[in-house]
């Protein structure tokens, strides 16, 4: 067979170029998708030669990438219908509440309060002064830098001071009617400062800064009452302010107006009160 445009070839039987030969007897020709496997006029084969034999690129099963994307999917559903039935089943109440078995759980294993004594007072809280103090107080060592060793605490206090009378220190002459029973006179002890009632719920640590030592005894066992001393000076602080804010003559003046009421309207149409010191 020859192809058109050759003309000085002679026509002789041969097997098309598209295809390789293969020898008589032969059952079946080669894989004709392996050009490879037939071998050459002069009985070689194509791996005899130095050139490689070029591979063919692995192919990926068909339909596998589809396969995971539905088993991937699937999971989702399933997971998303087990939420949802849980979420029912604890909405609707049919079992009890699931909580956290990591949990914060609190114990108070305090004992029932004693009482020591009872006092009986005879006060009249005539005045009361709400304070608040912020105490900076700090602990270092010479010639030790802070962040090695030391203490720094910027405490915010809250706390009342009453300003009272004790009517219990009245002796027999601090009441003097006049004759005509139209007058009186009253002598009253002066007002006292009680003491600071630092409230706690109001009071907190604004910051705190420790040392790298301090930091590290407290692992090994630290003092339990480091922040007594804050406590302390807040209530100084308080009472200091309170002695200075004029609480006392506000207590004067208030049980002064309080007594000439009240003596008024049992019939004396002239009382005097004067305070004398304790």
């Amino acid at each position: 067979m020859s192809r058109e445009g050759d003309v000085n070839q002679p026509t002789v039987d041969q097997p098309t170029r598209e295809y390789p030969g293969y020898a008589k007897g032969q059952a079946a020709p080669p894989d004709p998708a392996d050009p490879w496997a037939g071998g050459g006029d002069d009985g070689t084969r194509p791996f005899d030669t130095d050139e490689g034999r070029p591979t063919q690129p692995d192919r990926e099963p068909v339909g596998g990438g589809r396969g995971w994307g539905r088993a991937v999917f699937a999971l989702v559903g399933v997971i998303g219908v087990i939420a949802v039935l849980v979420l029912g089943v604890q909405v609707s109440g049919l079992l009890p509440d699931w909580r956290n078995p990591f949990a914060k759980e609190e114990t108070d294993r305090s004992q029932p309060p004693l009482l020591k004594s009872i006092q009986d007072l005879s006060r009249y809280v005539a005045a009361e002064g709400n304070f608040e103090v912020v105490v900076d107080l700090e602990q270092n060592r010479k010639y030790v830098p802070d962040f090695l060793l030391g203490e720094r605490t910027l405490f915010v206090g809250a706390g009342t001071v009453d300003a009272y009378v004790d009517f219990g220190q009245l002796g027999e002459d601090a009441v003097v009617v006049s004759e005509d029973r139209r007058s009186v006179e009253v002598k009253l002890p002066a007002p006292q400062l009680g003491e600071v009632n630092l409230d706690l719920e109001r009071s907190y640590v604004f910051a705190e800064e420790r040392g790298v030592l301090n930091r590290l005894g407290e692992v090994f066992g630290g003092d339990p009452n480091r922040q007594r001393e804050t406590y302390i000076r807040a209530e100084q602080k308080i009472a200091e302010s309170a002695r200075s804010s004029g609480l006392g003559e506000r207590a004067q003046e208030n049980t002064r107006k309080m007594l000439d009421q009240m003596l008024r309207s049992l019939g004396y149409e002239q009382v005097t009160i004067t305070y004398v010191q304790p």
